[in-house]
Formats: structure tokens, C-alpha cells, sequence
């Protein structure tokens, strides 16, 4: 069972499609968005998660304080999912599914920067396609926007594009989170 771990939808559950998907363990879960919270990065937030699966992180960070969410996941079924449990938990007014490869809509014209970006993709993601996601990132984030990066321990870090940099790894099991963000300016030193 996959639940919400705090905030206003603490302990609701969260359907979770029925294959293809790994839903981030509540463990991680709960120590990544403490993290996050030490960081100020979750409230009044707007929050990418990519490769959503069930939706658990961007609802957990909607749940903790973020203005605004979008889940973007690919498979039908576990969009449906998401739109569900966007519903179950009363989240309509915050939260928007977006069905839709994440490689696509990274690529598009952002209107407002990201202020936290969740990108949880299968782990046979390949790391090619994964620099590829943050590279069209770095002209949609603001140098306070963080950046996580979920991955099987056995993988190498993300590929981190010019521009950005990873500032913190914690493993967990089998899952490694990588936090990364914009790379300060040189010429600002």
C-alpha cells in the first residue's frame, strides 16, 4: 500500500498501477521530503514530476505546501492513475496530469520557472535520454530550484548538463537520490 506520508493528505492512500511502475518506498519518500523541506523547496513551490507512475511524489509535495504540481507520465493506465488519486485526494485545483513523454515536454516553452523538479524514470531509462531531460531543464529553472534525481544504486550519477550540478547523493536500499541544481554563475563570484 502506498500512502501519503504528511501534510494535508497525510496517511490517505494512493492507488498505484497495476505493472510498469515503482512507486518510491514511503522511507525514501519521507527522508526526501524532509530534505526538501530543510531546503525551503517545497512551499508555495511549483513542482515538475516526471515519470510520474502513481503521481506519489508530486501529491506528496502537494501535500506538503506546493502551489502548484504537474504530473507528466507517458502510460495510459498510470495516468489514469494519477488523474484518480488527484481526485481522491481533492487536489484538482493544485494539481494537473499531463499525458505525454517527459522528453517532450521538457522541451517545450516553460511560462514560469520550475521551482522543484521530481524525475523518477524506469530504471532502463538510458542515461542518454536522461541528459537529455535536464538539459532542456536548465532554462526552466531559477538558482534557488532544485532538482532530484531518483535511481537504482547500481547506476551511475545522473549525467548533469552544463549548466547544473549535483549537490547531494543519499542512498536508501537499492534507490540513490541525487540532488542537483543550476551551477552558480562564474562571473557572479
Amino acid at each position: 500500500m502506498t500512502r501519503i506520508v504528511a501534510g494535508s493528505a497525510g496517511g490517505r492512500t494512493l492507488a498505484v498501477p497495476p505493472k510498469g511502475t515503482r512507486p518510491t518506498s514511503e522511507r525514501v519518500r519521507e527522508a526526501l521530503f524532509s530534505r526538501l523541506e530543510h531546503l525551503d523547496a517545497l512551499d508555495g513551490a511549483r513542482v515538475l514530476d516526471g515519470y510520474a507512475g502513481s503521481g506519489a511524489l508530486g501529491l506528496e509535495a502537494a501535500s506538503r505546501g506546493a502551489a502548484r504540481v504537474v504530473l507528466v507520465e507517458w502510460g495510459k493506465v498510470a495516468a489514469d492513475v494519477c488523474r484518480k488519486n488527484v481526485a481522491a485526494l481533492g487536489l484538482r485545483d493544485r494539481v494537473d496530469v499531463v499525458r505525454d513523454r517527459v522528453e517532450a515536454y521538457v522541451a517545450r516553452p516553460v511560462v514560469q520557472p520550475w521551482d522543484l523538479v521530481l524525475l523518477d524514470p524506469p530504471y532502463d531509462v538510458p542515461d542518454a535520454t536522461l541528459a537529455e531531460v535536464l538539459a532542456a531543464l536548465v532554462p526552466a529553472l531559477t538558482p534557488e530550484s532544485v532538482v532530484v534525481v531518483e535511481r537504482s544504486t547500481r547506476s551511475a550519477a545522473p549525467p548533469w548538463p552544463a549548466g547544473m550540478h549535483g549537490f547531494d547523493t543519499r542512498a536508501y536500499g537499492e534507490t540513490a537520490l541525487h540532488l542537483g541544481a543550476l551551477s552558480p554563475d562564474p562571473d557572479d563570484a
